[in-house]
């Protein structure tokens, strides 16, 4: 394992000592392409190395499932407990929760799964402390919640890097690349819209990986990393946002300096929070259901007004066909059309198809065949 890690080391300190322009990007993607699959092989080590501990297997429920990120000591069990009122141990030292801790909240109709894992530690993605079960969670989660405190916010760097280096994307949509092996014929690259890499710079990357022949088609523009993320083939790509904890132990100035640093750093303002005092906890879960992207379906039935107490939970751009495959498996099969009150169609009670884009407190009423 220290060869691997030596390796590494040695290819960013190259990358990172060597001046990126047009006469140096070939090496620099041979280089980004060789480090990606030695982390890669460095991880899937960890992952391997003896078993998942206790309580690490939990089985995803209600409409999402979001998973607290933080070091140890960050205050995430106390979040869990003042979010959810699930009873998972605190306390003032580090590695209190020693399993995965799940806990229910209840936000604006949406039924949210919290999940409380053991704080990640600089190395997880490696292996190091428990962080192969940890990152085997959150790789399966919906959505993050990034959590330090007031005084360890740099502490948000090392998170997202021992995300990255576990093959989680945070916060970037996924790249729209298609890569077709050929038997022959070299590497045929096609774009649509503007794309700053060139055929030298992805067919260096191919060849790292093995691949002499390959269709490639490319939808909007990307990086060097975009393309070996794609060939890598094992990336997830996961929301997240950040929460800085404990800000009623500092003033207010200290506090906005933060705020400020993070929001600056990350293109992201975090949610400041403490809680143990509760403060700010509408404002995280507001957070936290927009993140998610839910939107809200009304049903009604033919006969009989909407149901405006229960909406049904969807992610923004659901179709009906989405509704009806979580109603009945039946659905989809015996659906004749669909009436919609809302705005996602022009006029009241539209008759649209299985197709259709539904938009947040919708109402919808499903015909079927009888």
């Amino acid at each position: 394992m220290a060869g691997i890690e030596d390796q590494i080391k040695e290819i960013e300190d190259e990358i990172q000592n060597t001046v990126y322009n047009k006469a140096t990007s070939k090496h620099i993607g041979r280089l980004k392409a060789k480090l990606a699959k030695l982390k890669e092989e460095a991880v899937n080590r960890a992952m391997k190395a003896g078993g998942g501990g206790e309580g690490y297997a939990v089985k995803k429920s209600g409409d999402a499932t979001v998973v607290l990120v933080g070091f140890p000591s960050t205050g995430k069990s106390t979040l869990l407990n003042v979010l959810t009122g699930t009873e998972s141990e605190t306390g003032a030292y580090a590695f209190t929760t020693l399993t995965v801790v799940p806990g229910a909240l209840e936000h604006k109709g949406a039924k949210i799964q919290l999940l409380d894992i053991p704080g990640l530690i600089a190395g997880a993605a490696m292996g190091k402390g428990r962080g192969k079960e940890v990152i085997a969670v959150v790789r399966n989660a919906d959505m993050i919640v990034l959590l330090v405190d007031v005084f360890n916010e740099k502490h948000v760097d090392v998170l997202f890097r021992e995300l990255y280096d576990a093959g989680i994307r945070v916060n970037v949509p996924k790249p729209d690349i298609t890569i077709k092996k050929t038997s022959r014929g070299g590497v045929r690259l096609n774009a649509v819209g503007v794309l700053d890499l060139d055929i030298e710079e992805v067919r260096s990357i191919l060849t790292e990986n093995r691949i002499a022949s390959a269709d490639i088609l490319i939808r909007g523009n990307a990086t060097q990393d975009d393309l070996i993320d794609a060939i890598m083939g094992s990336r997830v790509y996961i929301p997240a946002i950040i929460a800085v904890n404990k800000v009623d132990l500092i003033d207010e100035s200290d506090r906005k300096k933060i705020e400020e640093d993070l929001t600056r750093r990350f293109n992201q303002k975090p949610i400041m929070i403490s809680a143990a005092t509760g403060y700010h906890m509408e404002e995280l879960k507001d957070a936290i259901y927009n993140a998610l992207g839910f939107i809200r379906i009304y049903l009604k039935p033919q006969a009989g007004p909407a149901d405006l107490e229960e909406p049904l939970i969807m992610r923004t751009g659901a179709k009906i066909e989405d509704v009806c495959r979580k109603l009945h498996r039946d659905f989809v099969d015996k659906f004749r059309y669909a009436r919609i009150w809302g705005t996602s169609v022009k006029h009241e009670a539209q008759r649209v198809g299985i197709s259709h884009v539904l938009a947040d407190e919708d109402i919808l009423q499903i015909i079927i065949e009888r």
